[in-house]
This record gives C-alpha cells, structure tokens and sequence, in this order.
C-alpha cells in the first residue's frame, strides 16, 4: 500500500492523539518508507506546532489548552507509567514517611506498593489515597495513610488550598514522589494548575529527597506554572534515558533512572 504525504501526516498526527509519541524508525516500516522520508514528515509537522522532535521520533506538545481531567488522561501512555510507577516504589522502604503528589504517574506508584511495613503515606489526591486505602485494607503492606484537608478539585481528584498547604508544614517527609506537567533546560520543572502546583511545592520544600515521575512526553515541555529548579531534584524517572543536550552542569547531580516498558515481574524484589 502506498501511502500519500497528507495520509502520512494525517495518521501520524492521530498516532500523537492517542499515545503521545511516535517513532521514526516504526513510522517508516509502517509506510514502508526510508527513516529520512519519515523525519520530513515529523518535522514538518514541528513547524506547525502539531508536535515536538525528539531524538528517536516525535511526541505531542503537551496540553497548550490546560490539562484534561484525571480520568481523560489515565490510559494515555499506560505501560510507560507504569514501568516509571515500578522503578518508584523500589525506592521506597520500610518505616519511611513519604509524600505523594496527584497525576496519573504517581498512581501506577501507588499500584506497586507491595511489601513494605512501616510505611507512613500523606497525600492530597483521592484517586491515590483510594488505592492506598485498598491495599492496606487487604494488608498488602503495612503502614499508615494521611489524607490532606481543603478544596475539592473534581477534575483532578484532589484536594487544594491553603488549608492543604498549611497541612503539610506540619511534616517533614524521607520522600516526595512528585508527577509533572513538563520539564526543561530553560524553566525546569513545571505543572499546569497553579493550586496543585502549590501543593507540590509544600511537598518538595518538606522532603529530603525528591523524585520526579515524568514520562518523555514531558521532556522539553514547559507548562503553565512553575513547580522548581533542577537543583532541588534529586531523581527523575523516566520512561527514556536523559537527552543527550541535557548533559549539563543543572543536571549534574541528579540520578535519572529509565523506566523500561519492557520489564519483566520477577525482577521486582516485593512482587507476591
């Protein structure tokens, strides 16, 4: 089948819609068409502003309209979150207080808690605490959870506010598991609600360490507000390995880890 340059375009675009991102080289076996012919079209598509290059492909440009509601966004990416879900929780160990932000990332993590005694969990997002609620009440792991107080953000399934913020002063966590709306060189990291990014801010001031779960959609991405600095990070998980111009001095010090989609069960130590 031969495929017209607008038909290239046109599922190529539908390929961003419903997974985020694209591949170069599986572009070019699906239209039977030369790697080069593929960038073409990938980069013709970055001029009009309908996706940004990345090494290996293309990804969409983020939510340029606000970012949709929780539910919309669950299945978008779904292995890629995941494998960063997986990696995550085998950062997490007993008797350890931990905080965790909202986002559809940082709910794979919650999803692979397993194992652990002692655990103490504080969180702001009903669809996080929900999970938590469940594997305790099963005793899938041993712990404590504390939901945060405030305003109800219904399309985000969380909790804001002040009164959210002035909760979480009175913490101090071993670990904030913080999910975001983009990262880059320029603007580090960022969200797209100014309330929930609020709330991860408290989070990231009271933590020791913080962990960054972020898909490589969101590499190169700047969304709406800032969240902070790459000097404030300590770990990022993400489902690619760190681009090659990110090599910078920012960086130096923070431990990216890859999330792999391709991960088999037996390599997690808690799996049951």
């Amino acid at each position: 089948m031969e495929w017209f340059p607008e038909e290239r375009l046109k599922y190529i675009v539908e390929e961003l819609k419903a997974n985020n991102k694209v591949k170069v080289s599986e572009l070019a076996e699906t239209f039977q068409v030369t790697m080069e012919t593929v960038r073409r079209d990938l980069d013709q598509l970055a001029v009009t502003g309908l996706a940004k290059r990345v090494y290996g492909g293309a990804v969409s440009m983020g939510y340029p309209q606000g970012e949709p509601p929780l539910k919309q966004r669950t299945t978008v990416m779904m292995e890629a979150k995941q494998a960063i879900g997986r990696e995550a929780s085998q950062l997490i160990t007993d008797g350890t207080t931990i905080a965790i932000d909202t986002g559809t990332t940082v709910l794979e993590l919650a999803h692979m808690l397993k194992g652990r005694v002692g655990l103490t969990i504080v969180t702001h997002s009903l669809a996080v605490a929900a999970i938590i609620a469940e594997k305790l009440a099963n005793e899938e792991f041993k712990g404590e959870l504390i939901m945060l107080g405030g305003q109800l953000n219904p399309d985000q399934q969380s909790i804001t506010g002040m009164m959210t913020v002035s909760q979480l002063r009175e913490f101090n966590f071993d670990q904030a598991f913080i999910s975001i709306g983009g990262m880059s060189l320029q603007n580090g990291i960022s969200d797209y609600d100014l309330n929930e990014t609020i709330v991860s801010k408290e989070m990231i001031k009271r933590a020791k360490e913080i962990i960054v779960l972020a898909d490589h959609s969101k590499i190169g991405v700047d969304a709406a507000c800032n969240m902070t600095v790459f000097d404030q990070i300590d770990v990022i998980i993400c489902s690619e390995p760190k681009p090659k111009g990110w090599q910078q001095k920012a960086l130096e010090n923070i431990k990216w880890i890859e999330a792999k989609e391709n991960w088999h069960e037996s390599r997690f130590p808690y799996s049951s």
